[in-house]
């Protein structure tokens, strides 16, 4: 990616789909937060899907070296220490 020169955008992810809820379950549990995350059913939902395709990302030899979760529990290590 150092040398990247092409024309076009390259999507940057893992490839793997994750819906709203359990992005805010998986932050919830890191965070340690105990309380209910409520969900109004009744207003739009937005795009079904939000999956970028990373295959050219892929094809330049680049791929996610830590997990969402992992990442999130180290940007949050992060902040913790910044605040306190």
């Amino acid at each position: 990616m150092q040398e990247y020169n092409e024309e076009g955008l390259v999507n940057i992810g893992t490839g793997e789909d994750l819906e709203i809820k359990e992005l805010a379950l998986l932050i919830k549990k890191i965070v340690g937060y105990s309380g209910d995350i409520q969900h109004d059913l009744t207003k739009p939902d937005g795009t079904p899907r939000k999956l970028m395709d990373v295959s050219k990302l892929h094809r330049l030899g680049w791929k996610a070296a830590i997990s969402l979760e992992d990442g999130l529990k180290s940007v949050y290590g992060e902040f913790k220490k910044q605040t306190q």
